[in-house]
């Protein structure tokens, strides 16, 4: 006689898929804000309300209209013109920036974390030095050798950036090193370099990522404020931070003069950080989990 098998039942596993990006407030708002900013940097390459050497000395100042958007400055150029080509300044070097930040941290910190304690050590000395240097007080120094430049502006901007994404990417090398499969494909006699492209950098790269975003907005703000002290991007180039320092002096006569390019930094920062907090959540399961139990 046989006796009927019982059927024992298995709970159904369900994978974890990254949250839509829809689905968080900080990612689209930040994506809105960063798409609006973008969008006035790539409409400047093709077209402007006016010349941005034309000048109407019988419109200086004037308000916000039909004829000027965004008002004159003192000169009677078109605001609007200069906050357009602003936009394509800032977006420019804040790229820039951030791609030589990370073609420095990024081996920097594979480095440290591969190779031995000693590496590891001198390359954490020359991170903390880094750090200690603000972006501002290096730029003053490349400028005096150098001159004032788009060139030494990227230059300051990337090197100074580029400690912090060094610090995390050896932070976040360092675990993946760690992980069972990695000591693993080392007993099977997986090279140093395959291990960091098969395995290391495909487990880092969302934090990588949501790391750019952030050193976007760091170097959009260092652009502003190094041209504002007259150390960025020199005329005729616009500027955000150098249409903050001419409107100064006028601020009591024509204060959207200074407004709006304020606003225009504070919206591509604010942009920038709210996408990387956004990308930061979609990406990473550890921090969905912690808000999924939180909000029971």
């Amino acid at each position: 006689m046989s006796v009927p098998m019982m059927e024992t039942a298995v709970p159904a596993v369900t994978p974890t898929r990254p949250r839509r990006g829809w689905r968080s407030p900080s990612f689209v708002i930040g994506a809105v804000l960063l798409v609006a900013v973008l969008a006035l940097a790539l409409m400047s390459l093709f077209w402007t309300p006016y010349p941005l050497d034309q000048a109407q000395p019988g419109a200086r100042l004037s308000q916000p209209s039909a004829q000027h958007w965004a008002g004159t400055d003192r000169l009677g150029r078109d605001q609007f013109t200069q906050l357009m080509l602003g936009a394509r300044t800032a977006v420019g070097i804040g790229l820039s920036s951030v791609a030589v930040a990370f073609a420095i941290g990024i081996p920097l910190g594979l480095l440290a974390a591969a190779a031995g304690r000693l590496v590891d050590n001198a390359v954490i000395g020359v991170i903390d030095i880094v750090i200690a240097f603000p972006t501002l007080l290096l730029a003053m120094l490349l400028v005096t050798v150098y001159g004032a430049s788009t060139a030494v502006a990227v230059s300051a901007i990337g090197i100074g950036v580029s400690a912090e994404v060094a610090r995390l990417t050896r932070i976040s090398a360092s675990r993946i090193f760690t992980q069972d499969y990695v000591l693993a494909a080392r007993t099977c006699g997986t090279g140093p370099l395959m291990i960091l492209f098969r395995h290391v950098l495909p487990n880092i790269w969302h934090t990588l990522l949501v790391q750019a975003t952030l050193a976007f907005g760091i170097a959009v703000i260092a652009e502003a404020s190094l041209s504002y002290l007259g150390l960025g991007t020199p005329p005729p180039a616009p500027s955000w931070g150098r249409m903050l320092q001419e409107a100064q002096s006028t601020v009591s006569v024509a204060p959207w003069n200074v407004l709006l390019p304020g606003i225009a930094v504070a919206v591509a920062v604010i942009g920038v950080n709210l996408l990387g907090d956004g990308l930061r959540e979609i990406l990473d399961p550890q921090l969905r989990q912690e808000r999924r139990v939180a909000g029971r």
